[in-house]
């Protein structure tokens, strides 16, 4: 996976995000969508994030996944 630097994540649309309100779970490129979709299982196990929203993340990060590069 590339790594995305402070000032790319920044320079990045609401949009590209998981959870656009809080900016949490990057997704600019595939790579990522796969890590977020396993960041969010992580952490609804941990306690700390509902399962509505580890629903749109996956829904967010499926759309990704599937495109053609």
């Amino acid at each position: 996976m590339a790594t995305l630097s402070t000032r790319r994540r920044n320079a990045l649309p609401k949009s590209a995000f998981g959870l656009p309100g809080s900016r949490r779970f990057p997704m600019p490129d595939r790579a990522h969508a796969i890590n977020a979709k396993a960041r969010a299982a992580q952490q609804v196990k941990a306690g700390n994030l509902s399962k509505s929203s580890q629903a749109k993340i996956n829904a967010k990060a499926n759309s990704i996944i599937r495109r053609r590069k």
